[in-house]
This record gives C-alpha cells, structure tokens and sequence, in this order.
C-alpha cells in the first residue's frame, strides 16, 4: 500500500513539473499597449531632440507633444520655431534654484555651514547654497521672473529644491546643514526657541536632538516659503502658465524621513503652490535596475499620500520623470516599453523621459520610446 501511494505520489509530481515547465518555455503573446485618454502630457526631458526634425520628421511622429529645456536655453525665437511646427509642443523650462554654484564665488558666506559650525563640503560636488542667504534668494527670483518674461513658455520646474546633499544614488550622501550664524538666529527668532550661548557645534547637538522636530518644520517652512514667491511670480507674469517641481522619489518614511530631516522637503505644503509633481523615480540609477515596477509602486505612493487619483480635474498633476538612458545600471532596449508602462500608470497623468542628451545616441529605444507613445494616444 505505501509502495503504491509513493508510486502515485511520485507519478503527480513528474505530471506537475512537465506542466510547469511547459508553462516556463511557453511563449506568450505580448501585450497590447492600450490607449491611455488620461496621460495628456509625453515628454522628452533634457534639450529640443533635433535629431528627430534632422530625420525630416516631427515629434508629432513620435507621439512627443511636450519638451522640457534649460532655463538658460529658452528663447522667444525657439518657442515661435518650434511652435510653428504641426500639433507644436507644448514648452516647459527647468530652474535650478538651490545649487547655483557660481553665485558662491562672489560670494563664499552663501555657502551652508554643517553641525561643526564650518563649511560644509560640497557631498560628491553638490554644491548646494544656504536657503536664508537674502542675496541669493533674491538673485533666483529675478532670474526666475527673467525666465518666466522671456517667452510664451507653458511652465516653469524647479529644480533641486532641497538642502545640500546628493540622493540621486542608493545610498545617499546627506549632511546636516545650514548651521550659519544668521540660519541660527532665525530659527530662535521665528520658533521663539532660545538657544544657550555657546559655539556652534554645541548648538547644533541640541538643535538635532530636542529641539529636531521644531528645526525640521522651520527648515521645511523656509523652502517652502521660496515655493510661495516663485507661485507669486509665475501668476503676476504668466497667468496660467503652470509651476511644476522634479523631486527626491522617496516617502516621508525612507532612510529615516530623510525627505524632510535632511532635504527640507515638505511635500504637502509645497502642494498648496505648485500644479505638477514630477517625482524621479530612476530606478537603474536608485538600484532597482530589475524591477521596473518601483516606478508605479513610488508614483502611487505619492499620489495616497498628496490624495491624488489622476483623474483629470484634480488640480494637482503628477507627472513623473522615467529613465530610459543609461546611468548607473544600463537599461536594455527591451524595457523601455515596461519602463513607460509603469511611468503611465495612474495616479500619473503625464510622462517624461530622462534624458534625450544620450538617449538620442540610442536610436533602437527611441523608437520604442515613439512605439508606446503612439500606441497610447487617443487620437491614433
């Protein structure tokens, strides 16, 4: 009787596995990419692609209907160029707020001072500028009213708004900073919280340990509080143009709520000024170079988090910034395709990709690129 039960026994599980490895070698049909009416925005980030129009095509061809260039590239000339063409894109300009570096040269007491009461050095030469110098503030904000003047662009991205560090990596590099006299006379005027009079590095123990949750929510406050005038900004010269924002991908959870204790970043507050949410999920370069599925997993994360659905009259977008060249990690040709599905996925409204400055050199995820892009259009 045992002899037959393990005869049977064994008798199934051959049966199993041949049906398991029929479905393992099986091939199966790809999918098709389904329209997708919501994802009103396909970008190309990174540079007006020439290549395309040196092809004798248009980004029409490749489903393209948004582009997102320099601050210091944009022009009245290049909008009226490019919005001559058929179906024109849509302009978008990125400004770099918090890490220009050049402003330090003439000025070294911008710099951000670190928990030891010195400059802090520049974390792998992200050089960042300390959030409270006035000169420096007000030297971003008519160069960010320049800007918005220059030309009939539909919108303006801040970009790396947040302390000095560099995240943009799986294990970031993230000082504390600005401990700067006139950052620590601030926050004592502003919280009300005194501070005993002693050096800097002791300040900035106490500062880090009881008095953390207080100068988290000050440092926050004081970027967010740039994100307020540069909304003032965009309305008083370009009303209607939108104020969108590429941002750290994490939650309020990751390495330690690192988004707001070291970056200043509060994105709740930031939503009550800003229309677009571009998170940056690069999920070669954050080390998940196998799993595509980060992408959708964090832009969810973010939209429960902001209470954003996609749905198209909600107020505040989310569209995020996907990688597709090679940084870090390579990313194959043969995941573009899942790379721009998971960035397409609701709550997302828009997509963009990162960056056509190489990516142009790899014509075969171009067109993949072009492929997805016209497959979920509602008008092909």
């Amino acid at each position: 009787m045992e002899r037959t039960q393990v005869r049977v026994a064994w008798a199934i599980l051959i049966l199993l596995g041949l049906g398991a490895a029929t479905h393992l070698t099986a091939a199966e049909p790809p999918k098709p990419i389904a329209k997708r009416p919501l994802i009103a925005i396909r970008g190309v980030y990174g540079g007006v692609p020439t290549q395309i129009f040196d092809r004798g095509e248009s980004l029409d061809d490749y489903g393209i209907n948004a582009i997102w260039i320099g601050s210091g590239s944009v022009t009245r000339e290049l909008v009226a160029e490019l919005t001559a063409r058929s179906k024109p894109p849509r302009i978008f300009v990125e400004f770099n707020t918090m890490h220009d570096a050049s402003y330090l040269k003439d000025h070294p007491d911008a710099r951000p001072k670190g928990a030891d009461g010195k400059v802090s050095p520049p974390p792998e030469g992200w050089q960042g500028v300390c959030p409270t110098h006035p000169g420096y503030r007000r030297d971003r904000m008519e160069a960010f009213r320049r800007v918005v003047s220059a030309a009939p662009i539909a919108g303006v991205w801040l970009d790396y708004h947040h302390a000095q560090a560099s995240w943009e990596q799986p294990h970031p590099d993230l000082p504390d900073t600005c401990f700067c006299d006139r950052c620590l006379a601030l926050f004592q005027e502003q919280t009300r919280i005194q501070l005993p009079d002693e050096p800097t590095p002791a300040r900035a123990r106490r500062i880090l340990g009881s008095h953390k949750s207080a100068w988290t929510q000050w440092r926050c406050d004081v970027f967010t509080d740039w994100v307020r005038e540069f909304r003032e900004i965009i309305d008083q010269e370009r009303p209607g143009a939108l104020l969108g924002s590429f941002h750290c991908p994490w939650s309020e959870s990751d390495f330690d709520g690192a988004l707001r204790t070291k970056l200043a970043i509060d994105l709740k507050a930031q939503a009550r000024y800003l229309d677009v949410f571009s998170i940056m999920p690069y999920h070669a370069r954050f080390g998940h170079a196998a799993d595509p599925g980060w992408i959708s997993r964090q832009t969810a994360a973010l939209g429960r988090y902001l209470g954003v659905k996609g749905e198209p009259d909600e107020r505040i977008k989310i569209w995020p910034i996907v990688q597709l060249s090679d940084w870090g990690e390579k990313i194959p040709v043969s995941q573009v395709k899942e790379v721009l599905d998971h960035g397409t996925r609701a709550p997302a409204t828009g997509v963009m990709v990162f960056v056509w400055g190489s990516l142009h050199s790899r014509w075969d995820k171009v067109q993949a690129m072009r492929e997805f892009y016209r497959a979920i259009r509602p008008d092909t």
